[in-house]
């Protein structure tokens, strides 16, 4: 699991073919893998990747087909900027949402408008995705947590303050790009309640077991 606080911003060195695969050499700048082992998760862009290699300029991570077809990972060349962070530890501060690092789909940046001394980002996602996307709900942009500000249709807008876009791989994205998103867990979790039926049932043996009903 992940906060979705972006912990630096890291850069491709290099894509090596493996077998019809790829394995993805990350240079991770200044982030801290002192307390990283072989056989860690450390989330690449918003997608969990496990850390086959490590050395002192970064890691290396295997990447299957169908996170390639799946994700903005498959069109990553060497030197393109990639947010990272490091999987989350029980003692750590969550300061974003829990955020697993399986990216549900890919997403377009429809705009990127000043507003004061932020930006305000729109983007458009697929229909299968816009249902779990809710006003002032959270959801995660390539490995990034942020606030939604408003939804309409298959679009939503995000605000982005000056320290996120400085401080993330966002100062790199262009109007068009392709970003992984991950909607909020808890919004699949409601649906699958609601669907299966069982929440209303839920909801009347807590209102009898306490005297409601």
């Amino acid at each position: 699991m992940f906060t979705g606080i972006i912990q630096t911003v890291g850069r491709v060195a290099r894509l090596e073919p493996r077998g019809g695969d790829v394995r993805l050499v990350i240079d991770t700048a200044d982030l801290d893998l002192s307390d990283v082992q072989l056989g860690d998760s450390i989330a690449v862009s918003g997608v969990c990747l496990t850390a086959v290699t490590l050395d002192a300029r970064g890691f290396g991570a295997d990447v299957s087909n169908e996170t390639l077809s799946l994700t903005s990972l498959g069109a990553l060349k060497p030197g393109d900027a990639v947010n990272l962070e490091k999987a989350l530890r029980l003692a750590d501060r969550l300061g974003g949402h829990l955020v697993s690092g399986h990216v549900d789909g890919l997403g377009k940046v429809i705009s990127i408008t000043p507003d004061g001394r932020s930006q305000r980002w729109t983007f458009e996602v697929p229909a299968t995705l816009s249902r779990y996307i809710a006003a002032k709900g959270s959801v995660c942009i390539d490995g990034t947590s942020l606030t939604v500000n408003e939804v309409k249709a298959q679009r939503f807008g995000v605000n982005l303050i000056p320290h996120t876009v400085e401080h993330t791989a966002f100062n790199a994205r262009r109007v068009g790009d392709a970003v992984n998103i991950e909607v909020d867990v808890i919004a699949r979790y409601v649906e699958r309640l609601l669907s299966s039926g069982e929440a209303p049932r839920l909801d009347e043996a807590f209102l009898k077991q306490h005297g409601f009903a």
